[in-house]
């Protein structure tokens, strides 16, 4: 095996067998592979593509290139993954109420990316919460409360972890076979029995049109069903936040609201759809539609609320974090409203720079060496097809100083088009892939 071989196969437009892809995978995880052979490599698959074969192999050949989990427990082993958006939280909500619904979810999630939020910097605006977790804790805290969210160790799918900081460097990021197998890889080595993709589309997603959007949910899930992992996925609306708030610490709050019955909203039905879809497939309901109603129950007689807290005291968190959560939740120093310009009809978003608003405000990463504040965001966001008379509330700003409050102010009005006439409203659920 050689790497510049393998490179060359790309380049002239073969796809490389398995064995070859297997070999590249170990060398990027043990760096035998150089950072210009990875590369190349990456350049040479977004410029000539693979074969639906090779995507499997570099995918599972990424998976084995570190540690698999193998689980031994009472019910499937289910998860989900979205493809990232802003407002998008239903990480949180999903997790415990299908492990009320007798499935097992040990989700191995990831940071702020961009103008998207991360579940794990949502979940560690809890006190105390932590998310690196070795692999006997995290098993135990699947155990314990059915659920956990949690970091991926240095030792799931390393291949994938050294090619995407070299996509990131290299203009490489937006080629579906590198993002199926980069996606796909650390899922599967996870050992789950059942996946659900949300494929995010529109203004605050980072596939922007439905075509763009139903490619990749398609390679997805042609590529997990041909690894051996049964999947399903939503294409899911993103011209607009899905929960009200966008920032880690509101965005809990969001859920909170959900888990404990106090609001429903699109956070909620996007999470019983996908929720849906899952038992189903997973046999824990006869159809989808029965799975739906399944967790529909679990948010609204608290037993999900209960296997969130379980999870977050196992995780670290406030024993009586369900009972007291408004109290344990951080708060900005500066809060202020945004008010409309003029009367009208919410009519569009821009979603990506709602998302880059929360980044400048500090609840997300310009560098990875940011630190995180927990407590800033916008919440109380209008949705299209709202009315809005002159000087009424857009949203609210959280901040950590009055200065960041009006940069924030001016963007937001500029994000937010108001018009005469009422839009169409866009579906929350566009397509479902089998």
């Amino acid at each position: 095996m050689d790497a510049r071989a393998i490179i060359a196969q790309l380049r002239l437009g073969n796809s490389p067998s398995s064995d070859e892809l297997s070999w590249f995978a170990n060398g990027l995880a043990d760096h035998s592979v150089t950072d210009a052979q990875a590369g190349a490599f990456a350049m040479g698959v977004c410029l000539r593509g693979l074969s639906e074969e090779s995507r499997v192999a570099l995918t599972l050949a990424m998976r084995d290139s570190g540690d698999t989990l193998r689980w031994d427990l009472a019910g499937p082993v289910l998860d989900k993954h979205s493809t990232g958006g802003v407002g998008d939280c239903v990480s949180l909500v999903l997790a415990p109420a299908l492990a009320a619904c007798g499935a097992y979810v040990p989700m191995i999630s990831g940071r702020g990316l961009g103008h998207t939020g991360g579940t794990l910097d949502k979940m560690e605006s809890i006190p105390g919460l932590r998310t690196g977790l070795d692999e006997m804790a995290f098993r135990n805290v699947v155990d314990a409360a059915g659920c956990a969210i949690v970091s991926a160790s240095a030792d799931i799918a390393p291949a994938d972890k050294r090619l995407y900081a070299i996509r990131d460097v290299t203009g490489t990021v937006e080629s579906l076979d590198l993002i199926t197998a980069s996606i796909l890889s650390k899922k599967l080595a996870a050992g789950l029995g059942g996946l659900v993709l949300d494929v995010k589309v529109g203004s605050g997603a980072f596939m922007k049109t439905p075509d763009e959007a139903r490619a990749l949910a398609e390679s997805l899930v042609s590529t997990a069903n041909l690894a051996g992992c049964p999947t399903s996925a939503v294409i899911s609306d993103m011209n607009q936040p899905l929960a009200p708030s966008l920032g880690n610490a509101l965005e809990v709050a969001d859920c909170m609201e959900v888990l404990t019955g106090v609001k429903g909203g699109p956070l909620a039905d996007l999470s019983v759809a996908l929720g849906g879809v899952l038992l189903a497939n997973a046999g824990l309901a006869t159809d989808i539609e029965d799975g739906a109603g399944r967790i529909v129950s679990v948010l609204q007689d608290g037993r999900a609320a209960e296997r969130f807290g379980r999870m977050v005291s196992a995780m670290g968190g406030p024993v009586q974090f369900v009972e007291n959560w408004r109290r344990f939740l951080p708060e900005a120093t500066v809060i202020r409203e945004v008010v409309a310009p003029k009367a009208g009809y919410i009519t569009a978003m821009n979603g990506e720079a709602l998302g880059l608003v929360v980044v400048e405000l500090g609840g997300g990463r310009q560098v990875e060496s940011d630190i995180v504040d927990a407590s800033v965001g916008l919440s109380e966001v209008v949705r299209i097809g709202d009315r809005v008379g002159k000087g009424q509330p857009l949203l609210r700003i959280h901040a950590a100083r009055e200065d960041a409050a009006q940069r924030a102010a001016q963007a937001v009005v500029r994000a937010i088009s108001i018009g005469a006439t009422a839009p169409d409203i866009p579906p929350l659920v566009h397509e479902r892939i089998r």
